[in-house]
């Protein structure tokens, strides 16, 4: 008997059941939709989406009712709107959305790569907010070419006689060589047969391009004697791929872009370089790893030279193609060129870039890459001490954070044995605790802007290098997010 009472007692203080409805309880479309508290939601995104949302709502309803899980408070048209608005909202959020970079990649692939300042974003913002002269000549009052927006600046800025751009600098690849060696052979160095992102392959380009690989030297060993005794009646290009995301070290040799540049003049046989990052400055006079300047290449004797938009220059995602005038007027008569070219937005975006490239003392304070790239590790230490307690109050006992050293790295296939000290946040799980850095790593990518870290060494980490002072405010606000 004291236990039947105990369990009375218990039933009496519990929280009284919902009451069950049926799908007939279930309200119609049109009452739904004549009720005043679907006004508000008819005037934000009106009757048809409202309408479309609402009938998955009532099936969604129909379901629960079959499976005895209806319940009355369910059913209320104040329940109803607030489900629907909630999709609606959802489905509204862009899918291509801001997020905070701190996995220590400064140009992350996947996160788009280079970031535009402010001169190149306003730029972009009238491009697509007025008619532009993209083709037409306001000189003459005819067609124009829309390379000639950024062609005399390319060719001031690497002593190139003429430019053209393409939307990538595979693509750049590519329309080199469908011009100039369809049907023909190119000479490359075995070692030099770089493959990229996404298992993008110099040799699937070439066969893509129409022209026939010919392999010369070793992986580690290539002489100028490799490149002369392989070239034919059908040799139709010399070709030098700079191994910008690997090294090879020990026993190696290679040709230079000079030496290579001799041997192509004394047969009539042009010389393209793939530059990769395709960097328009020193990088050394910043503190940062060397690489070869476009104009350097150029300079060096290189009949045409590619290279990217996006990465070390700073830029819009872009391939660019300087030298020699008679060739870049050949790529330009291809009909690939046209399939290839680049529309107003990428233009738009490159020409206020390169301009930033004609005072080179100010370079680092207004190109937003290279200052990320020249951010020094104790100004980044200061940072992660100054954000720490807001991180460690969000996440709570289940994890233990620290202000630690870490190393970047530049990305994208440039420089990729080289590191920059930095500094960050790490996150551990708390020893006993029930913490899942697998679960907090999906959570933070869940928040409104989404936090993108790296797992590391059963830990995860958050580099701060390239978040800025602009936009501490909005990364400690979405912590207030954070569900525990």
């Amino acid at each position: 008997m004291a236990a039947e009472h105990d369990l009375s007692a218990v039933r009496s203080d519990s929280a009284p059941v919902p009451a069950s409805a049926s799908a007939s309880d279930i309200p119609s479309l049109d009452r739904l939709l004549n009720d005043p508290v679907f006004a508000p939601l008819l005037a934000k995104y009106a009757r048809t989406q409202i309408t479309d949302a609402l009938r998955g709502e009532l099936e969604g309803l129909r379901e629960r009712a079959v499976g005895g899980n209806l319940t009355v408070d369910a059913l209320s048209a104040r329940a109803i709107a607030g489900n629907v608005d909630a999709g609606l909202e959802r489905r509204a959020r862009p899918q291509l959305r801001p997020v905070f970079n701190l996995t220590g990649t400064v140009l992350h692939t996947n996160l788009g790569r280079a970031l535009l300042g402010d001169t190149a974003v306003k730029s972009v913002v009238r491009a697509l907010a007025s008619p532009v002269n993209l083709e037409f000549d306001l000189n003459s009052g005819g067609r124009g070419d829309r390379d000639d927006l950024v062609e005399p600046l390319l060719c001031e800025l690497t002593g190139a006689e003429a430019a053209t751009v393409v939307n990538n600098n595979a693509a750049a690849v590519l329309l080199m060589l469908n011009t100039l060696a369809n049907r023909r052979e190119v000479l490359v160095s075995r070692g030099e047969l770089v493959e990229i992102g996404g298992a993008f392959r110099i040799p699937d380009v070439m066969r893509s391009a129409g022209a026939k690989l010919v392999e010369v030297g070793t992986t580690n060993r290539t002489h100028a004697s490799d490149y002369s005794s392989a070239m034919t009646a059908h040799t139709a290009l010399l070709m030098k791929v700079h191994t910008s995301n690997y090294a090879i070290s020990g026993f190696t040799a290679s040709v230079g872009v000079a030496e290579l540049a001799s041997i192509g003049r004394a047969r009539g046989v042009p010389v393209g370089v793939d530059l990769g990052s395709g960097s328009l400055v020193d990088l050394s006079l910043w503190g940062l790893p060397k690489e070869p300047t476009v104009r350097d290449t150029v300079a060096a004797g290189a009949d045409l030279v590619a290279f990217s938009g996006d990465k070390l220059l700073g830029g819009p995602q872009a391939g660019i193609i300087v030298g020699r005038r008679d060739l870049i007027q050949r790529l330009k008569r291809n009909p690939l060129k046209r399939a290839l070219r680049v529309g107003k937005l990428t233009l738009a975006a490159l020409e206020p870039v390169l301009a930033l490239y004609r005072a080179p003392e100010l370079l680092a304070g207004r190109l937003t890459t290279l200052r990320l790239l020249t951010r020094r590790a104790a100004d980044i230490e200061a940072q992660a001490r100054l954000l720490l307690p807001a991180v460690r109050a969000a996440l709570g006992e289940a994890y233990e954070v620290t202000a630690e050293a870490m190393t970047s790295q530049i990305g994208s296939g440039a420089l990729p044995v080289d590191r920059l000290p930095s500094y960050g946040l790490c996150v551990r799980k708390a020893a006993g605790r029930r913490g899942s850095l697998t679960r907090l790593e999906a959570q933070l990518r869940e928040l409104p802007r989404s936090i993108i870290g790296r797992m590391a060494e059963k830990a995860l980490r958050l580099d701060l290098r390239c978040l800025e002072a602009a936009d501490e405010a909005e990364f400690i606000a979405q912590w207030n997010f954070f569900d525990r």
